[in-house]
């Protein structure tokens, strides 16, 4: 039996946990502290999946750096605020994950979280160790570049051909073609699967139980030799 892919990563927010309305609430409340007028929520939407200056910056081009950091300053110590019980998990995150793990597949984490965010978060859930490798945005290149892809799947002497990107960001589905790897469109995230058509993920899923049923039909399939 051969299954097409050995190495499974995943974006955080809006593809594993539930956060983007928890990311929309702290950027308006930032602007607000830092007395700026407010972006639409679609406009936020768009831009989750970047690491966080750059997002800040494709919403307000108009700061200079220090305006940035400060903004940036804000964000922090609002999210925090909001988030004092960490964003759950989508329905059948957790069976999905621990089923692919069971079967042998390779899992990472590829997200445009700060590593001390994404450490906290690995905590709340019980997940400091189980993923072989995890990214963030502050150690290394954002998204779309694929760096962070490149990364992972040095680290787990996996070719991109054998890796699958998962997440529901057009940030995350461009890093997956900038790498030359194959992706999975989440719907339930910051786009629709609609707008994430575009980027021709190989699956397009609702829930994560379609994306084990999906890798389940294609390692069953017997090919000859």
């Amino acid at each position: 039996m051969r299954r097409d892919y050995d190495l499974l990563i995943f974006d955080w927010d809006g593809t594993l946990a539930d956060s983007i309305g928890r990311i929309v609430e702290a950027m308006h409340r930032s602007a607000e502290r830092a007395g700026y007028a407010l972006c639409s929520d679609e406009a936020v939407k768009g831009i989750i999946g970047l690491a966080l200056p750059e997002a800040i910056s494709t919403l307000y081009p108009h700061l200079d750096q220090p305006e940035v950091m400060a903004f940036r300053q804000h964000y922090a110590d609002i999210y925090m605020a909001l988030d004092t019980q960490p964003s759950p998990l989508y329905p059948g995150v957790v069976e999905a994950l621990e089923s692919f793990r069971a079967d042998g597949y390779r899992l990472a984490v590829a997200t445009g979280k700060a590593r001390r965010g994404l450490d906290r978060v690995l905590v709340a859930n019980g997940w400091e160790t189980f993923f072989d490798i995890t990214r963030a945005a502050d150690e290394t290149m954002g998204k779309p570049h694929p760096r962070m892809l490149e990364e992972i799947l040095a680290h787990c002497q996996v070719p991109a051909s054998r890796a699958l990107m998962v997440g529901d960001s057009s940030f995350d589905l461009l890093m997956a073609r900038n790498a030359g790897m194959h992706s999975v469109a989440v719907g339930h995230g910051a786009l629709s699967l609609e707008a994430l058509s575009v980027y021709e993920p190989q699956l397009s899923i609702q829930h994560f139980s379609q994306l084990q049923a999906w890798l389940g039909r294609t390692a069953a399939i017997e090919f000859p030799g």
